[in-house]
C-alpha cells in the first residue's frame, strides 16, 4: 500500500523547470535514495511531500493516518529548553503517566483504607499496563542512546538550544526526529554533522526502524548501506534502479550502454541519410541540421574524461619531495588539552586524511597548518617556496561582485592553462555556459562552493587543505574532485567523514582517538 503518491507532477520555478510529469510513489517499509546534482529537485520533492510548496501540475497524495517527519541539512531547534527537555517534550503521555504513578506511590504509603488502597492499586496496575503497551520504561534509555550516539554529552545535552551552535542544533533537530519513530521519515543530508561512530549508529537505527524512508545524502557508503531502491533525478525525469547505489553504479553503467548502442544506430542511419541527400543534390540545409545532429551524437558518446582533462592542466606541475613538518605541536584551550606532540611530514603525492570523533581536534589541527591559530607549542614548517591552498578560505574569499569564469580564470593555473580546458573543467563541475558569467553573489551555496573548490583544485599550490569537502557538494562534483586529488602531483591533506571518499583517495590516515591518542599510518 502507497503512503506517498506523486502523480503526474510537474515543478517549475518561473521559466526554470526542476522536473516533469513525474509519478512516483513510496510503499510502507521502502528504503529510497534520492540523487541528483544539486539544483535537480530533490529537496524540493520533500518540500512537495510536506506541502511546503505546490506543484505547478499533477499531484500529491499522502495516507492521512501516516506521521511523517522531515530532517532537512538546514534543520536547527531552537528555544530556550535544552536538547534533554525537548526530546522529552515528544513523550508527554509517558510523563504524565509516570507523574501519576509517583502520586500513587506516595499515597500508597500513607493510605489505611483498604477499600481506597484497592482503588489506588487497580490504577497503578492500569498505569503499568500502559507504560507497558507505550514501551514507556525505555524512554529514559533511548533518550540517553540517541543524544550520546550523536555527540551530546553531559553538559551539551543539558544546555538551553540557543545557546548551541548550528551544526549542534542541527543534530539536535535529528535527534528529535529519531526519537519521534514517525511512519515515514525524509532524511535530507543527516550525516553533514555526524562523526564516523554517529553514522553507523544512525545506519544501526535504520536498519531496525520498520516505517518508510527517502534519504537524500553526498555519502555513497552510507546511501549503500541503507537505501533499498535509488531514483536518480536526471534530465527533469525520476530514473529509478532497484537496488542500494552499488547496484545503481553498475545498472547505469548498462543502461549507458544501451543508450551509446542506440546512438551508434541513430548515427549509421544519420549518415546513410546523408549520403542519400548527397546523391540526390538537395539544398545544403537539411544536411547542416545532420551534420549538427552527429556532431550532438558524438559528443553524448564520447565525453571528455575528468582524469585526462586534470592531467593535462597538471602537467607543468613541479614539487619538491618535502613540503612541511609538523614537529611536536601540540593545543589547548581554557586549560583543557586539545592534542599534544603531534609530529608528520607532508610529502609530494602524499593524501592525508584526518579521522576521529567530533570534538577531538581535526578542524583545530587543520587551523594550526593554515596559520589561523598559533600552537601552543611545537611549530609548523613550510618548505622554501612551497604554497598551499585552503578550501574554506578560498571559499570565504569569494568576491560577491566577480563572475564565475573571471574567479578561477585569473587565479593561478588558469593563468596558464587554456581558458577552453579550465571553462571544460568547470562543465565537470556543473557550471553550464551560462553559469560561468554569472556573478558570484547570485550563486547558491552549493555552487559557491564548487567555485572555491576549482579554485582550490587549479592554484597551482603545492598543497590542498580541505575540512569535511564532500558536505557541501553533489556526487558528480565529489567524484570529479576525487579524480582531481588522484591525480594531483602536490599533496592532499583533508579532515573527512566519508568513508567512500577516504577510502578512494587515502595513502596516510591521522587517526584522533580519545583512548590511544593519535597515530598515523600509511594506507
Amino acid at each position: 500500500m502507497s503512503v506517498i503518491r506523486m502523480e503526474n507532477v510537474t515543478k517549475k520555478y518561473e521559466d526554470t523547470m526542476i522536473f516533469r510529469d513525474i509519478y512516483f510513489r513510496v510503499s510502507k517499509g521502502e528504503r529510497i535514495g534520492l540523487i541528483g546534482r544539486n539544483g535537480a529537485g530533490k529537496s524540493t520533492v520533500f518540500k512537495l511531500i510536506m506541502g511546503q510548496e505546490q506543484p505547478t501540475a499533477g499531484k500529491v497524495e499522502l495516507d492521512p493516518k501516516v506521521k511523517i517527519s522531515y530532517f532537512s541539512q538546514f534543520s536547527e531547534l531552537s528555544g530556550a529548553l535544552s536538547v534533554q527537555q525537548e526530546l522529552e517534550l515528544c513523550f508527554g503521555q509517558v510523563t504524565l503517566i509516570e507523574q501519576e504513578l509517583h502520586q500513587i506511590g506516595e499515597q500508597l504509603g500513607q493510605v489505611t483504607d483498604d477499600n481506597q488502597m484497592n482503588i489506588l492499586l487497580e490504577r497503578q496496575a492500569e498505569l503499568f499496563e500502559q507504560m507497558d503497551h507505550l514501551d514507556g520504561w525505555n524512554v529514559s534509555v533511548e533518550i540517553n542512546t540517541v543524544l550520546t550516539k550523536l555527540g551530546f554529552d553531559e553538559r551539551s545535552r543539558h544546555q538551553p538550544v540557543d545557546e548551541l551552535s548550528g551544526g549542534w542544533r542541527n543534530r539536535a533537530a535529528l535527534a528529535k526526529v529519531l526519537i519521534e519513530v514517525p511512519d515515514v521519515v525524509l532524511l535530507d543530508e543527516p550525516t553533514n554533522f555526524l562523526d564516523m561512530e554517529g553514522i553507523v549508529w544512525l545506519e544501526q537505527w535504520l536498519h531496525r526502524f520498520t516505517g518508510a524512508m527517502l534519504l537524500v545524502s553526498h555519502d555513497r557508503q552510507f546511501i549503500d548501506r541503507v537505501v533499498t531502491r535509488t531514483i536518480e533525478i536526471e534530465n527533469y525525469h525520476f530514473q529509478e534502479y532497484e537496488g542500494n547505489y552499488t547496484d545503481y553504479v553498475q545498472k547505469k553503467k548498462m543502461r549507458k550502454k544501451v543508450l551509446d548502442r542506440q546512438f551508434e544506430w541513430e548515427e549509421e542511419l544519420l549518415l546513410m541519410e546523408s549520403e542519400a541527400i548527397d546523391t540526390r543534390g538537395r539544398k545544403k540545409s537539411p544536411k547542416d541540421r545532420l551534420s549538427r545532429k552527429l556532431t550532438e551524437i558524438k559528443k553524448r558518446v564520447e565525453p571528455h574524461p575528468v582524469n585526462v582533462l586534470i592531467t593535462d592542466i597538471y602537467s607543468n606541475l613541479r614539487f619538491p619531495d618535502k613540503l612541511a613538518e609538523v614537529k611536536g605541536v601540540g593545543q589547548t584551550y581554557d586549560g583543557r588539552t586539545i592534542f599534544q606532540n603531534i609530529s608528520f611530514d607532508i610529502q609530494k603525492e602524499d593524501r592525508m586524511v584526518i579521522v576521529g570523533p567530533n570534538g577531538s581536534g581535526k578542524s583545530t589541527l587543520i587551523k594550526v597548518l593554515t596559520g589561523q591559530e598559533e600552537p601552543d607549542s611545537g611549530v609548523v614548517t613550510w618548505e622554501r617556496g612551497v604554497s598551499y591552498a585552503y578550501f574554506n578560505r578560498m571559499w570565504d574569499e569569494l568576491d560577491p561582485k566577480d563572475t564565475v569564469s573571471h574567479a578561477v580564470n585569473v587565479y593561478g593555473l588558469g593563468l596558464e592553462a587554456p581558458r577552453k580546458k579550465v571553462n571544460k573543467f568547470l562543465s565537470m563541475l556543473q557550471f553550464s555556459e551560462t553559469d560561468l558569467s554569472k556573478k558570484i553573489g547570485h550563486l547558491s551555496g552549493g555552487q559557491q562552493a564548487r567555485v572555491a573548490l576549482a579554485k582550490c583544485l587549479l592554484s597551482g599550490a603545492a598543497v590542498i587543505i580541505l575540512d569535511e569537502p564532500t558536505n557541501h557538494l553533489d556526487l558528480t562534483s565529489i567524484q570529479v574532485m576525487e579524480q582531481a586529488l588522484i591525480h594531483f602531483p602536490g599533496a592532499v591533506v583533508t579532515v573527512s567523514h566519508d568513508r567512500f571518499f577516504i577510502d578512494k583517495i587515502a595513502t596516510k590516515m591521522l587517526t584522533f582517538d580519545p583512548e590511544s591518542g593519535i597515530t598515523e599510518q600509511d594506507v
